[in-house]
């Protein structure tokens, strides 16, 4: 049976992530403060901006979860596939 190829992240890739993270998080934060408001609206949009980027977190979390416990039922899955061609013999007479 062919192994399955890891899927895997480059460094360029992480790297361009979280650089694109913080200049967005960044921006709306300094869009937010210089806002022509009063200090309650001002911070009524900065909750919103934690509880979206919070949010966001465990959103990908759970997706990552998901996809990991999808990985592990396959996994279990060709194990159990790979022990019964293993024990089958086609040879022998029952």
């Amino acid at each position: 049976m062919a192994k399955p190829v890891k899927p895997s992240t480059t460094t360029a890739f992480y790297v361009q992530a979280v650089i694109s993270f913080a200049i967005s998080l960044v921006g709306l934060a300094a869009g937010i403060l210089y806002l022509p408001v009063t200090t309650w609206v001002r911070s009524f949009l900065a909750l919103g901006l934690m509880y979206v980027v919070t949010s966001t977190f465990t959103l990908a979390k759970c997706v990552r979860d998901r996809q990991e416990e999808a990985t592990v039922v396959s996994r279990v899955d060709q194990a159990r596939l790979d022990k019964l061609l293993a024990e089958h013999d086609p040879f022998r007479a029952e």
